[in-house]
């Protein structure tokens, strides 16, 4: 009996004990929440961050310097597209490539200048498609008599530098010399003046014309009728004043820049040939350059096609004006339509003379691309026949 009744003490012992500790842990204050502090914001240091933008490596790691011979005078259209892309380049560049344009006679005569870019005494070149043709006689499709349209041929020449197959083949031709294309630049259309008026083909029976010095422009103005005569741009206002040539062809800014109206009253538009300048580079110093400045070359000179031709537009109606308050005795003609078609007709043959003799191993390539991408551009951009 003794046994069991400290048995009974202890457990009552240990139901106290542990009611305790109960009433104990009731009466304990709860923890408190843990609370996560939200990260600091952080300060966004704007001075370091454009520090680091202008820290970014450059297009360069090394100055380039270049040089770009042009075919024309300052002021005019090839040296000031020139000037433009130069600055371009520079800006773009951080400074890094520096290209410097010397303007008609500074650096030679018109075949100079192609032949000096050709063998990389200077890395470009801006010239015509009659002039560059003595190398690549391909380019002389550009000339090719009544292949543009009147309407817009602008619009037309960019389409064909953007989307055509002939910039291809022009570079593999151009390739084959030494060089690259850049672009093809409408310059204005060409203007024939003269002494005596010119108002049908027959007028051109006899006309001792200056041209360029290209095989397929002579034998397109010899289908004419004409007795071309090539001669260097720097010699044409001294021909016209002795009488050795009866009058010129180009462009109305080069006549009024190099004073060619002085010695001529009649200007005669037939249409039949844009002024086409191509800016070109040597090969051999465009591989040499990193892919990206290459890419921005052709680029820009794509980009430069429109607003070239709309400040060249622009300028030849001021010195078309400019020219006939000088001389208010010059007669202008413009032939088109019927008036137009004895021109034509005696200018077409001579495409197929392109294609047999004067156009080069891609001659017929060419021309064939070239004709397609002209049709090809017309339709999209709506231009009719």
């Amino acid at each position: 009996m003794k046994g069991r009744s400290n048995l009974w003490i202890i457990m009552a012992f240990v139901l106290i004990f542990a009611g305790g500790l109960f009433l104990l842990a009731g009466c304990e204050e709860p923890a408190e929440e843990v609370v996560e502090e939200e990260p600091e914001e952080e300060v966004v240091d704007e001075e370091a961050v454009e520090e680091d933008v202008d820290e970014e490596e450059p297009v360069l790691d090394e100055v380039i310097e270049a040089r770009l011979a042009s075919e024309e005078i300052e002021g005019d259209f090839m040296t000031v597209w020139a000037e433009n892309f130069s600055e371009h380049m520079y800006d773009w560049s951080d400074g890094m490539y520096q290209l410097d344009v010397y303007p008609m006679g500074t650096l030679g005569d018109l075949r100079d200048i192609n032949e000096l870019a050709q063998l990389g005494v200077v890395e470009y070149v801006f010239s015509d498609f009659a002039w560059i043709g003595a190398f690549v006689p391909e380019a002389q499709v550009f000339g090719l008599h009544y292949i543009w349209p009147e309407e817009r041929p602008w619009e037309v020449m960019e389409w064909v530098v953007r989307n055509g197959e002939t910039m291809d083949i022009l570079e593999e031709s151009y390739r084959r010399e030494g060089l690259v294309p850049l672009s093809i630049m409408f310059e204005g259309w060409q203007w024939m003046t003269s002494n005596e008026p010119i108002e049908t083909v027959d007028d051109m029976q006899g006309y001792d014309v200056r041209i360029m010095a290209s095989d397929m422009l002579n034998e397109q103005y010899l289908a004419l009728g004409a007795s071309p005569t090539p001669m260097d741009y720097g010699e044409v206002y001294s021909g016209l004043q002795t009488g050795l040539i009866d009058g010129q062809v180009n462009p109305l800014f080069a006549i009024k820049s190099m004073d060619f109206y002085e010695e001529q009253d009649y200007f005669t538009q037939i249409y039949a040939e844009p002024f086409v300048g191509i800016p070109t580079i040597n090969m051999v110093f465009f591989d040499s350059l990193p892919e990206e400045v290459q890419q921005e070359h052709r680029e820009w000179w794509a980009d430069a096609v429109l607003p070239s031709a709309d400040w060249i537009n622009e300028r030849h109606e001021g010195d078309l004006e400019a020219m006939l308050d000088a001389r208010p005795e010059i007669e202008v003609h413009e032939i088109t339509g019927e008036a137009q078609e004895g021109f034509r007709e005696a200018a077409m043959p001579s495409h197929e003379v392109f294609i047999e003799e004067y156009g080069g191993p891609n001659a017929e390539a060419i021309y064939n691309a070239l004709v397609s991408d002209i049709e090809q551009a017309m339709d999209e951009l709506g231009i009719e026949e």
